[in-house]
């Protein structure tokens, strides 16, 4: 089912939108990660250094979760372009508004399918 307020060129600026979202959390991982797993800071031997590298590594572990879950959102938003799917909520299968997809590009459920599920 297609929403019909989501024209190609709507579809095209959201896309654009989330391809330029990917590159920018992709380059911040890049800051935070060594193949994958977040970098442990050397800052030398000093019980400040040390407190500081803990800090530091504590920080950059809360931001890659989120980094990695914002980089998942936005694939799958992706993917639902590419699938035809995008802009049809994942519950009810109507047409997401295309205010919310403006605000939120990732969404994947309308606001009342989503606001049900926040009250359960």
């Amino acid at each position: 089912m297609k929403n019909e307020a989501l024209t190609p060129e709507i579809l095209a600026k959201i896309k654009k939108e989330l391809m330029e979202k990917k590159a920018q959390i992709e380059s911040e991982l890049k800051e935070i990660e060594d193949d994958g797993e977040v970098k442990f800071p050397e800052y030398g031997d000093k019980a400040d250094e040390n407190a500081q590298e803990m800090e530091t590594y504590t920080t950059n572990l809360a931001t890659d979760q989120i980094l990695e879950a914002t980089l998942r959102d936005t694939n799958d938003a992706l993917d639902r372009i590419e699938k035809g799917t995008y802009g049809v909520c994942k519950y009810c299968h109507q047409p997401i508004d295309i205010k919310r997809l403006e605000v939120r590009p990732v969404a994947s459920a309308c606001i009342e399918c989503k606001t049900k599920l926040q009250n359960q």
